[in-house]
């Protein structure tokens, strides 16, 4: 048996059809290595039909190409693709025969494709694909997450075939049970052999098992092994420790298949006066929604990606993620059983009533059981994995057949895996938006609001939490609530408390809160034990619904921002991470709000729109960044936001004592300041119970403008998989930035790499991502390199007015990389 890695030597282009062909048009074709993003490279315009919901990105139908070589002697075994996703209504051929598909654009699905083949010869691979109007957010198109090639002899472990339950677990031992599928394609019947180990990290072989099993032609069997880990070591999310399950496949001394998958031990309990508790302990969530695209990148789930993003919202204080609003890539699930981050899988975002023109609505009642069954199977080793979420601002959920469609999928859910808790992310306001939308037809001022239901909720503001707690949502979401383990509430904190009183035996999560109202909502979570955690919207920025966070200044006239901003906006812009990867102000405020965080953190609005009405929607936050350089405004007014636990921040403006004001839990963890800018230096000095606990300072950078790139890591795998993220920034040379003199850059890339993207988090830009020219953002840029084979890699940038920076990475074969080698 063989899994191989199928994502080079691909190629793609915009759909064209034979008939197309035959009356003289013809289209390119591109080579790309996956997982590639279609759509990402594509012209953005106003017009665009799904408009700021896809970031202006045109809509595509789009074909892949491969080439497969198949000796003649693997006739007779069993060939599989498997797909991590293709957006969208995936159509795989083989040698022009039509092999399989998939609806939905991100499930994983398995296409067998050997009776399609032919042996000793080249065969082609196609994929269609396409994406139009279907769906609130940027989807990307294309093959963009990971493909592998699958070779079986004809007996053989089911691809997904094996299932690993911790059903007991004590002090000093641990029950693991692996249940392996075995089919039998061929003619004949069978004796076989099923041998079952489990290995540590850095143990070897700590248990083993093994089972002979005879099986008639055409028939599939389940092989349970029962063994016993001694002192086991745990996962969790402080230390996420894996173990390895190896199967072996034998007849007589032939080796028929083998088989390896990563596994952890934990124990899941859950109560409403003790909340979440993994391995017996109480774990609160402090959780971040987060999109599927990786920004500059596009939809394309690359691993090192995936990896990244982890790494940074665990480094930034986040113990979980929810995928919104779709099943998370392998990818990410592997990085975050490495890294030990909770996971709630999210299956949909839409159920039987579509919320855009052409969205998987329709596909729904066809498919539903086969994207439920694939979540799972994508899902069930993955100890990071804690939650399945069915659904998302569900509208049905307010009505009696929404309770139907509540309980099929909770129960097949279960009927597959009932180890882990089942949620949704129930918006009470959407579950009644047929009242809502009637009440709002009666008012002879209303006007339809811009940006869908979010447009309204965002005009709703506080009332919406009102009508979310109200007795009319309380009856018409009881039935949908009733099925699940934990009720996930979006929007909805105005019920953790009441709830607790109407349905004691209810467990709450946060699955969807406002930025704006992060200190309130951890509040609640901590002082309510039957409230186990909080999701913000949203842990990292992310493409599309362009201008969600929106921050616009007005006179004392002006109305409320709206969350669909025009074109070039692209970006939502209300993550605590932008699109590159960079911590926002509202990342360290939440960091210091959630305990984590003791030294006080400067952010500065820009003096530009002082005394100028902010403009905001419920996801924004301030438009401020952390400097103290601001050309041509000496003298002028400006406001500093001081984030600290702390009970009273000092400020200090060139040794000037400029105020000292309370802070701390009681003040929302947060001191305002308004001054009179002057170049130098401002300090913010936190006290506690008059002792100080920690001081941040901001320097004003000098005259000097010099290019400071530095890579995330210096040596990289040499495989497609694998990533440098290296950070472009307009400094003065003493690591000082310079926010307001942003300029076109340019990056070459030498040797064994290529350019796979460049970008900035400027979320109103016209450039694409895929050229070598970026004007920087607030004085930064991202440019993204890619291993193309192995060698030494030479990227060089280039700005006006600045010397030529230029760094060196190398590709190779590693065993392991470290995570941060930062290179100038």
């Amino acid at each position: 048996m063989a899994i191989s890695a199928f994502n080079d030597e691909w190629a793609f282009r915009t759909k064209v059809s034979a008939f197309a062909e035959l009356g003289g048009a013809s289209g390119d074709w591109t080579a790309v290595t996956l997982p590639h993003d279609a759509l990402i490279g594509m012209p953005r315009r106003a017009d665009a039909p799904a408009g700021a919901a896809a970031g202006y990105f045109p809509s595509g139908v789009f074909e892949y190409r491969r080439d497969l070589f198949v000796e003649e002697t693997d006739r007779g075994r069993c060939f599989f693709l498997e797909f991590d996703g293709v957006y969208r209504g995936a159509m795989i051929y083989v040698n022009g025969a039509l092999a399989g598909g998939h609806a939905f654009g991100y499930s994983r699905f398995t296409v067998r494709i050997d009776p399609y083949l032919r042996f000793g010869e080249v065969n082609e691979i196609r994929v269609d694909c396409r994406a139009h109007q279907d769906s609130r957010w940027y989807t990307g198109a294309g093959i963009y997450r990971d493909v592998r090639l699958i070779v079986k002899e004809p007996v053989h472990i089911a691809v997904d075939g094996v299932r690993i339950t911790t059903p007991d677990i004590e002090q000093g031992q641990a029950v693991v049970e692996i249940a392996t599928e075995v089919l039998n394609t061929g003619a004949v019947t069978t004796t076989v052999l099923l041998a079952s180990a489990v290995e540590g990290e850095g143990s070897g072989e700590v248990a083993r098992e093994r089972s002979p099993l005879t099986l008639l032609p055409g028939e599939r069997a389940i092989v349970r092994h029962r063994l016993y880990v001694t002192d086991p070591a745990l996962w969790s999310v402080d230390s996420p420790s894996l173990y390895t399950a190896r199967l072996q496949l034998r007849e007589g001394d032939q080796v028929l298949d083998d088989h390896a998958s990563a596994f952890g031990i934990r124990r899941l309990q859950f109560d409403p006066s003790n909340g979440l508790r993994i391995n017996g302990r109480t774990v609160k969530l402090r959780g971040a929604c987060l999109h599927h695209d990786n920004g500059p990148l596009g939809a394309a789930a690359i691993g090192r990606a995936e990896e990244r993003r982890v790494e940074l919202l665990k480094a930034a204080g986040f113990n979980a993620i929810r995928s919104s609003h779709n099943p998370a890539s392998s990818a990410l699930l592997e990085a975050c059983d490495r890294l030990g981050m909770l996971v709630m899988d999210e299956a949909f975002d839409v159920w039987t009533v579509g919320k855009t023109d052409f969205d998987y609505a329709g596909d729904f009642p066809e498919w539903w059981e086969r994207d439920v069954a694939a979540l799972v199977a994508k899902d069930f080793n993955h100890p990071s994995v804690i939650f399945y979420s069915i659904g998302n601002e569900i509208p049905e959920t307010g009505t009696r057949f929404g309770g139907v469609w509540s309980r099929r999928l909770a129960e097949k859910i279960r009927s597959l895996d009932d180890t882990r808790l089942i949620t949704n992310g129930i918006n009470g306001f959407v579950s009644v938006l047929d009242t809502v939308v009637a009440a709002a037809r009666q008012m002879e001022s209303a006007k339809p609001p811009s940006g869908g239901v979010n447009g309204m909720m965002a005009q709703v503001g506080e009332m919406m939490n009102q009508i979310a707690s109200s007795e009319e949502v309380t009856g018409r979401t009881e039935e949908s609530f009733s099925v699940l383990d934990v009720a996930g509430l979006n929007y909805g904190d105005g019920r953790y408390e009441p709830d607790r009183d109407r349905f004691p035996n209810r467990v709450i999560v946060g699955t969807e809160t406002f930025p704006s109202r992060i200190a309130h909502n951890w509040s609640l979570v901590m002082a309510n034990p039957h409230v186990i955690g909080d999701f913000t919207w949203t842990g990292w920025d992310y493409l599309g619904e362009a201008g969600l966070g929106s921050v616009g200044y007005g006179d004392s006239d002006s109305r409320a921002a709206s969350v669909a901003q025009p074109y070039p906006w692209l970006a939502a812009w209300c993550g605590d991470f932008d699109i590159t990867g960079q911590r926002r102000p509202a990342s360290y405020y939440r960091e210091t709000v959630f305990g984590l965080r003791s030294i006080p953190y400067i952010a500065v609005r820009r003096p530009q729109h002082h005394g100028k009405s902010v403009l905001a929607t419920p996801w924004s936050w301030s438009d401020a960044i952390a400097s103290w350089t601001w050309e041509n405004f000496q003298n002028k007014p400006i406001h500093v936001e001081v984030y600290s636990d702390a009970d009273e921040i000092e400020l200090l403006l060139n040794g000037t004592n400029v105020g000292r004001i309370p802070a701390g839990r009681d003040h929302d963890f947060r001191a305002d300041f308004e001054l009179v800018y002057t170049p130098g230096e401002l300090v913010a000095i936190a006290y506690s119970n008059g002792r100080e606990q920690g001081r941040t300072t901001l320097v004003t950078a000098k005259d000097a403008l010099v290019l400071d790139v530095r890579a995330d890591r210096a040596h990289l795998r040499a495989d497609s998989g694998d990533l440098a993220f290296v950070d472009i920034a307009l400094t003065d040379g003493a690591g000082n930035m310079h926010p307001g003199r942003d300029r076109p850059v340019t990056v070459t890339v030498e040797g064994a790499g290529a350019l796979q993207a460049l970008g900035s988090a400027d979320p109103a830009a016209e450039e694409d991502f895929s050229g070598p020219h970026r004007r920087t953002f607030d004085g930064r840029a991202l440019a993204v390199i890619r291993p193309v084979g192995s060698g030494d890699i030479t990227v060089t940038v280039h700005a006006e007015g600045c010397e030529p920076a230029r760094l060196t990475l190398h590709a190779g074969a590693l065993e392991a990389v470290s995570p941060v080698a930062l290179v100038h």
